[in-house]
């Protein structure tokens, strides 16, 4: 399962970093066909929404990948050992709940609906670009099993402690 979780790991970083850089380079075009050549260009508004919410979401799952997003748990903290544990794993049984309810079955559900509807400014359609939800529902389920069996297995603390220490 570690080996799972390195792969998808190595994924989605180099998936963020590529989908910045092109968003960047999409962007920089953009605001340069527009104001320096007066013609802008029809497409980069369309791609950079595309793979701004792309990287929105593979970036939340990699952010999953390290149990990084942001949990009030000040109160939890305050509860004996099992009651963290046993909260912890219901959280993540949560996540994995609407994820494959909202990201892997609504995903796929718009991705299906909207498979032949066409693009104005880019040459492909829809559906193939709503295809992230699933897969990045699919990853963040794996990411929240992985997680839920190694806070039972007690390898992984049930509050994840993500704050920089201060000296």
């Amino acid at each position: 399962m570690q080996v799972v979780k390195k792969s998808f790991d190595r994924f989605l970083a180099v998936a963020c970093v590529a989908l910045f850089a092109v968003l960047v380079v999409t962007v920089v075009w953009q605001v340069f066909s527009r104001q320096v050549l007066n013609s802008p260009s029809a497409w980069t508004s369309e791609l950079a929404q595309y793979l701004f919410v792309w990287l929105g979401l593979f970036g939340a799952a990699l952010v999953f990948a390290e149990r990084g997003h942001i949990a009030v748990d000040f109160v939890v903290r305050k509860f004996p050992p099992v009651v963290e544990k046993a909260t912890a794993v219901f959280v993540q049984l949560a996540i994995i709940a609407f994820s494959a309810l909202i990201l892997v079955w609504g995903g796929y559900r718009v991705a299906e609906k909207s498979w032949g509807q066409a693009l104005s400014g880019l040459p492909v359609t829809v559906g193939p670009l709503y295809l992230v939800m699933p897969i990045t529902g699919i990853i963040i389920i794996f990411y929240a099993l992985f997680h839920t069996l190694a806070v039972i297995r007690g390898d992984e603390e049930p509050i994840a402690d993500t704050e920089p220490d201060v000296v």
